[in-house]
């Protein structure tokens, strides 16, 4: 029983190091909820050059994602985490000093390309170390990381506001990437890539250490050489139709988490609450914050109980509904003037207005946020899976970088029309869930592998 224990408890704590890169994406992307205005004023930025701020860092984070697949397949995972982290540590701080406006947007962008590099590993080595039953769970210990950022990039940012500087502010994020980079050093290489590389010898030595019985490590041995027995390069396989059917829908799934809306919260949910009337709009993002990190405790909880779809239908249903509230008040309430939004609201539909953002952000929480990087990392044949999932995160980062660019204009001019836009966004990914999307809950990663070489239709792919 002894071993059992080390052996999940040793998958459980490689998990949560990994996952830090969560942590640090978080971080990064919360960091311009609260600095905007800070930067702005040190730089003289205009309403477009404030969403290069967030921008920048996204088309590196696109960018950073696409070399992922190539410097996974060829250095292993734990090399590219050590190399993500070592990236965050070095150019947040050359952030911190930059002394001009140009050189502040370079530093975004190489933190960028780390921040695309670590969500394309990350999840990827979760999902290739973590243990069947219990693998949604450590998948979304990895979204769990990103909410716990945000929501201390929140507080931070608050409770730094008082220093007027946003170098102070960013300051803080070099501490977590210090401690990932230490962090990443002690992890274990992933056994699905020994496979890869013909190295069975090593790949059983790792899966000793993180499975609990000897029977579990011999069938994993036995289904990992079975999906690499007819050896072929991930671009060969893109003469099969079953190999694009899982790109296409890795990259559907990731655009759809997009345009739900929910970076646009991330990043201008202070403007939103300014907008709505709010007298302290910081406090009510530090609500949004809390509510997004515990939320997602309740996806690691119950993902590999109920299964993804459920838990992807109810989270879509609370977003569209959300959504829709939120849009009408801001249709019907909100004007421009001379390039300045105004709205005046009663203190209920001002109330009214935060509980639904509130519900807007549970319902992501729950759902698009973890389930969508979880299906992502796991539906991808063995062979193809560098591949598979750099489509998938980089049509994520591009999706993002629209959004991070273009929000801050959208919710300006048309904060009704945007949220209405959201709102169907939801609706047609209800359907197409219904449609194409496997239940992935309990199923090793090559049976699904096996289903899908065989012929069956996606939404049949899993359990």
């Amino acid at each position: 029983m002894s071993q059992a224990r080390t052996g999940g408890s040793l998958a459980i704590r490689v998990s949560v190091i990994a996952a830090l890169a969560g942590l640090l994406f978080g971080l990064d992307i919360a960091y311009v909820n609260g600095s905007l205005d800070l930067i702005s004023k040190t730089f003289h930025l205009t309403t477009a050059t404030k969403g290069e701020v967030a921008g920048m860092l996204l088309i590196g984070a696109a960018i950073g994602a696409l070399f992922s697949g190539t410097l996974s397949r060829k250095f292993g995972r734990k090399k590219v985490l050590i190399l993500a982290s070592l990236i965050f540590t070095v150019f947040i701080l050359l952030g911190v000093v930059a002394p001009t406006f140009e050189i502040f947007l370079i530093s975004r962008f190489i933190v960028g390309l780390a921040v695309g590099i670590a969500s394309f590993v990350a999840p990827l080595y979760l999902s290739e170390v973590a243990p069947p039953k219990i693998r949604g769970g450590l998948i979304a210990m990895y979204q769990f990381m990103i909410t716990i950022g945000i929501f201390l990039m929140f507080l931070s940012n608050s409770a730094l506001a008082s220093t007027n500087s946003w170098r102070i502010m960013l300051l803080v994020v070099v501490i977590p990437a210090a401690i990932m980079l230490i962090g990443c050093l002690t992890l274990p290489e992933s056994p699905r890539w020994f496979i890869l590389q013909g190295k069975h010898g090593e790949a059983e030595i790792v899966l000793t250490k993180i499975r609990n019985t000897k029977e579990e490590v011999d069938l994993e041995m036995s289904e990992m050489k079975e999906a690499t027995k007819d050896k072929a390069s991930a671009l060969k396989l893109l003469k099969h139709k079953w190999f694009w059917k899982v790109l296409i829908l890795g990259a559907m799934l990731q655009a759809f988490q997009q345009f739900t809306g929910m970076n646009a919260f991330m990043y201008y949910s202070t403007q939103i609450f300014q907008q709505a009337g709010f007298s302290n709009p910081a406090v009510a993002t530090i609500v949004v914050g809390l509510v997004n990190m515990l939320t997602t405790i309740l996806a690691i909880k119950y993902v590999d109980k109920f299964g993804r779809k459920p838990i992807l239908y109810f989270g879509l249903t609370l977003l569209f509904i959300s959504a829709f509230f939120v849009g009408f008040v801001f249709k019907t309430h909100y004007h421009v003037v001379n390039g300045v939004g105004i709205m005046h609201l009663s203190a209920a539909l001002q109330w009214s207005t935060l509980f639904f953002c509130l519900v807007f952000i549970f319902g992501f929480a729950i759902s698009m946020g973890p389930i969508i990087w979880i299906i992502c990392s796991e539906i991808q044949p063995l062979e193809g899976r560098d591949l598979g999932i750099t489509v998938s995160t980089m049509t994520n980062w591009i999706c993002n970088a629209i959004l991070g660019t273009y929000a801050v204009i959208w919710l300006t001019y048309h904060p009704g029309n945007t949220f209405f836009a959201f709102g169907a966004v939801c609706v047609v990914c209800v359907f197409f869930t219904m449609m194409f999307v496997p239940e992935t809950k309990g199923v090793t990663l090559e049976e699904m592998e096996l289903k899908l070489r065989s012929g069956a239709k996606l939404k049949n792919i899993g359990a």
